[in-house]
């Protein structure tokens, strides 16, 4: 790998022939739908999982060359930064994009749901069934618009139109069985076998790397290109796989955004391909990143203390209080919360660990703290870790390890490193405007507003685009 900080500045020319070469790969067909007349208004939302506004904002500065982002600064409005939810995690900020809503209020608590007996082997929150307000896609079905979705969080049994919801079990090819199960019937097949240059084997849910973003970006185009959507969701994993493995702005994470950044124009070109003169296109993120540099093993503290069981196995057999991980914190839950000698003797444990500096607590929230943030309406506790430290996994001993990740989020949404992104180009759309920091729970009615359909249950109004 070069070195990025002396690598020479890369000339327009360069730049536009790297586009064109790497667009044609992706949309092979999207020139044939620039001769259309009277296009259809289409809205393509796009999330770059765990991508930092710095690496748009600042690109030069961290070695990176992202023309295609860059561009969504020129042509449209952007934020600053964005604050998130708590937790800033993965599923809980993707539904607030898409509902306004905080965690508290949509139901969507953290990545996998709360499970101290493992009884449902590591389950996400996968299903819609579990979402309590409408989203944006139910707002466009309602305001009778086509609704489009490539494996966006949280989509399981969502009200899309075309739908290939995010789901996995075991990493195996019955993966896929599964998950063409929960497609609109005959999607993926009929997307695969359309006459044309060959997608590529559609992706299982443990497949998140750029190569298979790639391999998403191509169906969403056909999908695009053959259903005319008007409102398409579509969700990119890449970079979010990379920066856990090798921290944020690593050479290999600045690599992988660059790919996504050929993505993001294949799919800009092939939304402004289909709907000329009326394409809107929103990209955003979840959450920022952290570096990692060690474990904290709370399943451990807690477990000699008594609070939760285990057999020869290592299974659980029974619980009084047990983490609920969350990557940059944990939300700390009683099995009977009107124990208070329970809630006390928990509360002795985590203050005793925070009031070692080496322990890496840096805050243990109060139930009252919690509901105030919006965030894990159930839990005791909460538990942040300061910069620096995640959560572990381990039972045993010791409570500090090397770090399983070199990168990680959850931390709470006031840290500066975990601020996301918003970029936002369109015909309704002013050029070149920056909106500072905003909010995460704006995107969705500013979007809402766009597509005419209304979300009641958001929390906030729409960004002042003007």
């Amino acid at each position: 790998m070069p070195d990025r900080s002396i690598r020479s500045h890369t000339t327009a020319r360069a730049h536009i022939c790297r586009y064109a070469l790497l667009a044609a790969m992706l949309f092979p067909y999207a020139a044939a739908q620039a001769g259309k007349a009277a296009p259809k208004p289409l809205m393509m939302l796009i999330s770059i999982d765990g991508l930092k506004p710095e690496a748009v904002l600042q690109a030069e500065r961290h070695g990176l060359e992202v023309p295609n982002l860059r561009a969504l600064l020129r042509d449209g409005v952007y934020a600053t930064g964005v604050r998130g939810v708590l937790p800033t995690l993965t599923y809980p900020s993707h539904m607030t994009l898409l509902t306004g809503a905080s965690p508290a209020k949509h139901g969507i608590y953290g990545n996998t749901t709360f499970d101290p007996l493992n009884r449902n082997d590591k389950g996400w929150y996968w299903y819609t069934e579990d979402v309590q307000v409408p989203t944006l896609w139910d707002a466009a079905s309602a305001a009778h618009l086509r609704t489009a979705n490539v494996y966006w969080p949280t989509s399981v049994g969502a009200h899309i139109t075309y739908n290939l919801p995010q789901i996995w079990r075991t990493g195996s090819d019955d993966d896929l069985k599964l998950q063409r199960a929960l497609s609109t019937p005959g999607l993926e097949r009929e997307l695969s076998r359309r006459r044309g240059p060959d997608l590529g084997r559609y992706p299982g849910g443990m497949e998140e790397t750029v190569a298979e973003d790639e391999i998403r970006a191509r169906y969403a185009i056909r999908l695009i290109e053959i259903k005319h959507p008007d409102f398409i969701t579509v969700y990119m994993t890449g970079l979010d796989t990379e920066q856990h493995l090798s921290g944020p702005f690593s050479p290999q994470a600045n690599a992988v955004l660059e790919r996504i950044d050929a993505i993001i124009g294949a799919l800009r070109a092939a939304s402004e391909a289909a709907a000329p003169g009326a394409a809107t296109i929103c990209v955003v993120s979840d959450h920022g990143f952290a570096a990692v540099e060690h474990d904290v093993n709370l399943y451990s503290a807690f477990l000699s203390a008594g609070l939760f069981n285990v057999d020869e196995a290592q299974k659980i057999t029974g619980w009084q209080a047990k983490p609920w991980p969350a990557g940059g914190s944990a939300a700390i839950m009683i099995a009977d919360p009107k124990d208070e000698n329970l809630r006390a003797r928990v509360s002795d444990l985590l203050n005793r660990l925070a009031s070692d500096p080496a322990n890496g607590i840096e805050r243990v929230w109060t139930h009252e703290e919690i509901v105030a943030a919006r965030g894990f309406p159930q839990a005791a506790f909460l538990v942040s870790f300061r910069a620096g430290y995640e959560f572990g996994y381990a039972l045993a001993p010791p409570l500090i390890s090397p770090p399983t990740n070199l990168g990680m989020h959850g931390y709470p949404p006031d840290r500066p490193e975990m601020r996301s992104s918003f970029f936002l180009v369109g015909p309704r759309v002013p050029a070149a405007r920056s909106l500072g920091e905003i909010d995460m729970r704006q995107i969705a009615p500013t979007l809402a507003k766009l597509l005419h359909a209304p979300l009641e249950d958001a929390e906030l109004g729409p960004l002042p685009l003007h």
